[in-house]
Formats: structure tokens, C-alpha cells, sequence
């Protein structure tokens, strides 16, 4: 806590954020409200070991200097209503990062079942936009990190932002994390990124609300983007090279909010110091993307988009053919989703031997951008792996 605070005091007074992101650690994620379940010996992992609503009031006065940043924090893991309540209480929250897949049993981050969470999340997306307070769904980037290929990427985006709408979220933060699987090439991963904003645009649309029950303006969406946190190299010199060179990349985006990932990820936590240092790096290459010639229309990468909406439409084809009867849209049914992973139609390899997933299916980065891959290691299109689905 002295750390964090002493910390926060030097980011505010260098002006070096307008946002700082507050990292707490796993026990106050999951069991704030259970302080029965913590254990001392994971005290402080994964983030600031924030143990009472004093704590996030003391986080929230340590920035009141400089430029004032604002305050934003993810949703914990469970007791999510009582968790938002306190946040808006506490650090005036600027809008929380939520999970539609993640977080619980399935990745050992919180107590409740795959169905149960996302039917947890959903709520808590509700209870934010009922409080008109913006929600970003920190999800694509799970699958990612996890190789799964960008197809199934793309599909997770547009069932977050999908979800994010349907549930009352009126400003939704669209978050785009570069670099992951980290293998990937910049043409590619800038293609993959442009799918996702096909795929989800079109929910912002008038037409689209009027459709669906929703009013004009009713759903807006702000693009915020980010390097992969698996992606930067150990060497530091070379990290902030890698820093630059991904911040440039994403600027194609034209993104409303840039998230820092700091150059010492791969080496250590970052410091005060450390983030003053990346975001010195990062407002640079952010100037000079500023005159850059425009990338997307590279015809690789407008030929990759076109591929991975196919792919992606094949992918949401064959989990609304697992909807029941009950099930009146299948985007935002909790058991049909659940069952979309439990079936293996939403996959990763470095999923196997969970207890959700399937971890069955086998990826490889070819050509620059992550693909399902046949037991030979050959290229094979979604729907063949759909198919092949026992």
C-alpha cells in the first residue's frame, strides 16, 4: 500500500497519465468481502493488497495533484454489486474492465462456474450501465494469450461488445491488445484488430438500435488499445524499442484511449519511474503516428479481413446452433455460451486438461497470423474444425 500510494503521488505530479489503472492483488479481487478466505502468503499478488474501503480512499486522495488522473480498476471476482458500489464510493470510478468468459473457475481466478460467472458479469455490466458509468470487457485478449486463433479473437470481441449493448452499457471501451499470441506480424495483427471493429461497429448504429429495441445514440463505443502483456522482450533496451514500434502500429486504429504496458513487464512490475519513462516513449511515437501513411490499406491486410470475418461469422453460425429452445438470443444466453466453450466451439491450446474447455484444438502462426492447424500442423478453415468437433 505505501508503495502504490508513494507511487501514485510521483505519476500525478509528473501529469504523466490521465487514467491510472489500478493493479490489486488476487485476495482482493476474489475475497475482499471474505476476509475468512485470504491467505497471508498471497498477500500483495498480482496488484496492491487493498484490504478495506480506507485503502481505496487513501489510493484515491494520493492522486488528487498534478493533473488529477482518474481512477479505474477491473471487477473483481465475486460479490461484484457490493465491489461496484464501493468502487464508486471510494475512487469515483472511471469505468470498470469486466470479463465475460474469464475470471472464475475456469482460470483459477475466482470462485463461480463458467455459467454462473458470465450470468454474474452480465449483471454487473447492467448494474454499471443503469449508472451510466462506462464498462470496458477486458476478454478477447484471455483467448489470445491463450494461442487460440485469431478468428476465435475476433468472435470473443464482438460477443463482449454484443453483451456490453445488450445489457444497458451505454459508453462501452472497446479494448484492442495487440501482440497476442506475440507471434504475430504487425500486418496481420493490425488486420485481425480492424475485423473486430467490422464486427462491432455496426452495434453502434442507429439502425441497428431501432432494430433491437434500443434509442439512437444509445451505445457508444471508444477504441482503446494496448501492447500484448506477454510480448515484450526481457532485454530493456529493446522493449522500449518494441514499446515504440507496436504504440506506432496502433495508431492506425485511431484509438480514443491508449493503455501503457509498461517496457519492464517482462522483467519486473513497473515503477512510478517506469511508467513516467514508458508514457515519455509512448506520447512520442504517438506524435509521430500522427503523420503516418495509412496502413490498412495494405491489400494483405484487406484481404486477411475479409477471410476472418468469414471465419468469425462460421464460428457465431455454429454456437447459435447450440441454443435451446429457451434460449431467445443466443449472444447473450449464459448456458449457450458456456456451453460454446464446454463444446470446444470456442478453443485454445493452452486450455488443456481445464475442467471447462476443451484445449483440443491446435494452432500455429503461418504467414504472420495465428490459424487452427489440422493434427499434421496444416492450415485448416474454422468450419473444418467446427466440423471435426466430436
Amino acid at each position: 500500500m505505501e508503495a502504490t500510494i508513494a507511487g501514485i503521488t510521483k505519476i500525478a505530479d509528473a501529469k504523466a497519465l490521465d487514467v491510472i489503472s489500478l493493479g490489486i492483488d488476487q485476495d482482493a479481487q476474489e475475497n475482499f468481502y471474505h476476509p475468512e478466505r485470504q491467505e497471508a502468503r498471497r498477500k500483495g499478488a498480482g496488484g496492491v493488497p487493498v484490504r478495506s474501503a480506507d485503502d481505496y480512499r487513501a489510493l484515491y486522495e494520493a492522486n488528487r495533484r498534478g493533473n488529477f488522473p482518474l481512477l479505474r480498476t477491473y471487477s473483481g471476482t465475486d460479490d461484484f454489486i457490493r465491489l461496484a458500489e464501493m468502487y464508486v464510493d471510494t475512487i469515483n470510478i472511471a469505468w470498470c474492465a469486466i470479463p465475460l468468459f474469464w475470471f472464475n473457475q475456469m482460470d483459477g481466478r475466482g470462485p463461480w462456474d463458467l455459467e454462473g460467472s458470465i450470468r454474474e458479469h452480465q449483471s454487473v455490466m447492467k448494474w454499471y450501465g443503469e449508472h451510466n458509468i462506462p464498462v470496458e470487457l477486458n476478454e478477447p485478449h484471455h483467448w489470445g494469450m491463450r494461442d487460440s486463433s485469431d478468428a476465435v479473437f475476433v468472435v470473443s470481441a464482438f460477443l463482449s461488445a454484443y453483451n456490453a449493448r445488450a445489457f444497458g452499457v451505454k459508453d462501452y471501451i472497446a479494448q484492442f491488445m495487440f501482440n497476442s499470441p506475440p507471434g504475430l506480424s504487425d500486418a496481420m495483427d493490425l488486420a485481425k484488430m480492424l475485423t473486430v471493429m467490422d464486427m462491432i461497429t455496426p452495434l453502434s448504429s442507429p439502425h441497428f438500435e431501432k432494430q433491437n429495441g434500443g434509442t439512437e445514440g444509445g451505445f457508444r463505443i471508444w477504441k482503446q488499445t494496448r501492447i500484448g502483456l506477454l510480448s515484450h522482450p526481457l532485454n530493456p533496451d529493446s522493449a522500449r524499442g518494441h514499446l515504440a514500434a507496436s504504440t506506432y502500429l496502433q495508431m492506425a486504429l485511431k484509438p480514443h484511449i491508449y493503455h501503457i504496458v509498461g517496457h519492464t513487464e517482462a522483467h519486473h512490475a513497473a515503477t512510478a519511474e517506469d511508467v513516467i519513462e514508458a508514457s515519455k516513449i509512448a506520447r512520442r511515437a504517438i506524435q509521430n503516428a500522427l503523420g503516418a501513411p495509412d496502413m490498412t490499406a495494405d491489400p494483405a491486410i484487406q484481404t486477411r479481413r475479409a477471410e476472418l470475418a468469414d471465419e468469425a461469422r462460421a464460428i457465431l453460425d455454429a454456437i447459435c446452433s447450440l441454443a435451446g429452445p429457451g434460449a431467445a438470443d443466443p449472444f447473450t444466453d449464459a448456458a449457450t455460451l458456456a456451453h460454446a466453450v464446454t463444446s470446444g466451439i470456442l478453443d485454445a491450446p493452452q486450455l488443456v486438461n481445464n475442467e471447462f474447455a476443451r484445449g483440443a484444438v491446435k494452432t500455429r502462426v503461418v504467414d504472420g497470423a495465428c490459424v487452427s492447424v489440422d493434427e499434421n500442423g496444416k492450415p485448416i478453415s474454422e468450419r473444418e474444425r467446427i466440423a471435426r468437433i466430436s
